[in-house]
């Protein structure tokens, strides 16, 4: 008698009570079929983790490239997990004149315009490059991005621009979200889900019953308007299709407010959040500004400093010997949550790897100094392998002038994008 060991789908489900749930990725998955064909591989998933005001450049810095590089100081943090972890230096963006800086490094940093194409505000801003890579991988999952931030400022007096990195086009915002609790319930509830469902039936019944008295115009913009209904439809098919893990790893929403949480605390469970959102496979894509642009209102990163500082006022003032040290600290603060949030990652197992491996974590900002301005040398940090496809443990320094578009390219055609050319870009940067 010839025993087979039997094997799941990666698309399985478990069904009962009503709910639809998948699956982790169980070892079971990842043998082969008993046609001997290969399990389909996880998917990769691309990430942001934007930091505001830009770094000081003489901590950040690296001396060495390739695999033996030595990390800098503010780097340190990234020691434990540097074996997944490749720095980039040397690319830039090209600051277009007579715009506010601090708006332009976070609105336009991730953004799919050259330099000479402006929005009506004067901002070489079009898509950016996570809707570019969403708009392919949306096509398989609930949402096609998930945009977070950890805003602790409710004093809203900054523009949309201070706040939001990732847009849909130059006149349309994915607007970030900062309540934890609001972010897993979109993601997570389900009876919220399936009460929009029932309301999205009422609306194509009464579409379909208006339709025979329509004339043949109106009839086309029925159906698109039909279709765009029927897109929701789907989404939410998924997300009731994809709750993986509530039960399994009993989940708890987050009952802590925002604004009552330390510095940490925040970034954290924004980034557990998104990290519940990407192994789970309700998006494949998303964004987290660590805190926005330019507030001039004083932060409070408790454990760091004893009293609140101004981030955007000691980039200006690092001739203060005081608040040049105050800088350095918070930068290497934003790196160490980084590497923590990598970490993570990394202890999550999926396929032969972890999650990690299958990952392009960037961690970022859309400007290199907050001092002057400067938007070249962007500091750029990418974990994760991208499923193989990028090299681990290295730094690489490309040469002057190279515009950060093409790490953009890369990234966007490891995602399955069919692109060859993105904003400025001049070719793919190498990666792997």
């Amino acid at each position: 008698m010839i025993l087979r060991r039997r094997t799941l789908s990666r698309r399985t489900f478990l069904r009962g009570c009503g709910a639809t749930m998948a699956l982790p990725l169980l070892n079971i998955m990842e043998q082969r079929s008993l046609s001997g064909d290969e399990e389909t591989p996880p998917p990769v998933r691309t990430a942001f983790f934007y930091i505001p005001n830009g770094v000081v450049q003489s901590a950040w810095n690296l001396g060495d490239t390739g695999k033996g590089y030595r990390l800098s100081p503010t780097l340190e943090p990234l020691a434990p997990v540097r074996q997944k972890v490749s720095v980039f230096s040397n690319l830039d963006r090209i600051k277009v004149a007579g715009t506010d800086g601090h708006a332009q490094a976070g609105a336009c940093w991730l953004s799919s315009a050259a330099p000479d194409e402006l929005s009506p505000a004067g901002y070489p801003l079009k898509k950016t490059i996570d809707q570019i890579i969403a708009e392919e991988t949306g096509k398989q999952t609930a949402f096609r991005s998930l945009e977070l931030s950890c805003n602790p400022y409710e004093d809203n007096k900054e523009s949309v621009y201070f706040d939001n990195i990732s847009w849909y086009g130059h006149g349309h915002v994915a607007r970030s979200l900062r309540d934890p609790k609001a972010v897993f319930n979109r993601l997570f509830a389900a009876d919220e889900h399936a009460s929009t469902g029932s309301i999205l039936d009422l609306v194509l019944d009464d579409a379909k019953s208006l339709n025979r008295d329509l004339g043949r115009s109106d009839q086309q913009k029925l159906d698109e308007y039909l279709d765009s209904v029927r897109t929701v439809e789907t989404q939410i098919n998924r997300v009731k299709q994809r709750q993986k893990e509530i039960d399994s790893l009993h989940l708890q929403a987050p009952t802590k407010p925002w604004q009552a949480m330390d510095r940490d605390e925040f970034i954290q469970v924004m980034g557990d959040l998104m990290i519940l959102a990407l192994r789970t496979d309700l998006t494949r894509v998303a964004t987290l500004m660590t805190a926005p642009e330019r507030w001039s209102t004083p932060l409070h990163v408790q454990g760091l400093f004893e009293k609140p500082v101004q981030h955007h006022g000691m980039t200006h003032n690092q001739g203060n010997d005081e608040a040049l040290t105050k800088l350095k600290e918070l930068d290497r603060f934003h790196v160490d949550q980084f590497a923590r949030l990598v970490a993570k990652m990394d202890a999550i197992p999926e396929g032969e790897g972890t999650l990690l491996d299958n990952m392009m974590f960037t961690l970022g900002s859309g400007l290199s100094s907050g001092e002057l301005h400067i938007y070249t040398n962007l500091p750029t940090v990418i974990a994760g392998g991208a499923g193989g496809k990028i090299a681990l443990n290295q730094h690489l320094r490309s040469p002057e002038g190279t515009p950060i578009a093409n790490l953009w390219l890369s990234m966007a055609q490891a995602m399955g994008v069919k692109r060859n050319r993105i904003a400025d870009s001049t070719e793919p940067l190498a990666i792997g």
